[in-house]
């Protein structure tokens, strides 16, 4: 198998194009968004680099095959093409996922099971082993069936890449970090820029900011799947990992704080914030944002308020958003950034956006407004 592979880095709704972006940052090659994700090329030590550093994407995976199946017989054929000698030395636990959408393929279950025996043939084939033992190491494989076109993924992430490793409880409106690390980048908020975010129970926003201030790898705290493939060398991986731990600066993190109501929540934003490794860069405080005034130069306002999802609870929701309207308001030359699921946001906020931009927060829709 050839040193450069296809790549497939998959992004919610809505944030194709920031990944693309990214990428091409990082110095990716052949970088094209498509619904749901964004292909590329790079070698194994480009995908780990990836997985550290890459905000809005869920996951990073090598492309193995892809190809329009109609039966299961096509499905077995094209996973047999797969060269899965070149990738495994017979000890991994090998672990099987599918998605089905609009297909004749539409059976997880059996297309995890044809893709399994399919790779224990070609491997008993072409390595002369008869015993594959499944003891070692996690190797996850996924199978993608949309309008009958099958891709044949290796997910190097492992488990997504919002899971950055320093959030231990998600509060009752979790926001993902990749969809908060988003939001930072399509506010008009820039590094050195104060930022408040007044509504900020456990603290996501905040901390993605820091990180992005501070140039620090999003995914220093945690592992990868990758990490033990057998065909990639380990001492590279760690050595792009050190170089990326030196690369962060936690003094260039000024001006962003956050407040919010609710004492437990802040507890958790403490907490959060120290295993982020940012104590004492980002200050909190327990204040209505009623009552909140913020001094010095104007910044961003961004927070991700309660969506009144119920009915009961739309009321004090429309009231918050009016006193989110107050909090600007009172703060003249500072931006302001909310989203919400919530189609009478606008309304009761009492103005229309400047710009609006549609995501997804889970399976809600919703809408970034820009003030």
């Amino acid at each position: 198998m050839s040193d450069i592979f296809n790549a497939w880095a998959g992004a919610a709704f809505g944030l194709e194009g920031l990944v693309s972006a990214e990428l091409k940052r990082l110095g990716m090659r052949e970088v094209r968004a498509e619904n749901g994700g964004v292909r590329f090329q790079a070698d194994a030590e480009s995908l780990f680099f990836c997985n550290l550093r890459l905000r809005f994407c869920d996951r990073v995976f090598i492309l193995l095959a892809e190809a329009e199946c109609l039966s299961f017989e096509d499905l077995f054929q094209l996973v047999s093409s797969v060269p899965w000698e070149k990738l495994m030395n017979g000890s991994e636990k090998i672990n099987i996922s599918a998605h089905c959408a609009r297909s004749r393929l539409m059976s997880p279950r059996d297309c995890q099971s044809i893709t399994k025996k399919a790779i224990i043939e070609q491997l008993r084939k072409r390595t002369g082993k008869s015993v594959f033992p499944e003891t070692g190491a996690d190797f996850p494989v996924q199978v993608s069936v949309h309008q009958d076109r099958v891709k044949i993924l290796l997910n190097t992430s492992g488990a997504t890449l919002s899971r950055r490793g320093y959030r231990t409880w998600n509060g009752e409106a979790p926001l993902r970090e990749t969809l908060a690390s988003a939001l930072v980048e399509l506010s008009p908020w820039r590094p050195g820029m104060p930022l408040h975010d007044p509504c900020c129970g456990t603290g996501t926003l905040l901390i993605e900011a820091a990180f992005r201030a501070s140039h620090r790898a999003p995914g220093l705290a945690r592992s990868f799947a990758m990490e033990s493939f057998s065909f990639v060398d380990s001492a590279a991986l760690d050595s792009i990992r050190n170089e990326n731990v030196h690369q962060a600066d936690l003094s260039l993190i000024s001006h962003i704080s956050g407040s919010d109501i609710d004492p437990e929540a802040l507890r958790l934003a403490g907490l959060h914030v120290r295993q982020a490794g940012l104590e004492d860069r980002i200050p909190l405080s327990c204040i209505p944002l009623q009552e909140l005034n913020l001094p010095g130069e104007p910044g961003v306002l961004i927070c991700n308020p309660p969506y009144g999802e119920r009915l009961s609870d739309q009321r004090s929701c429309r009231e918050l958003y009016r006193d989110m309207a107050s909090l600007w308001r009172r703060h003249p030359g500072w931006r302001f950034c909310a989203i919400s699921s919530d189609p009478g946001f606008e309304q009761a906020f009492g103005r229309r956006a400047e710009k609006k931009r549609r995501l997804y927060n889970g399976r809600l829709e919703c809408v970034f407004y820009i003030y």
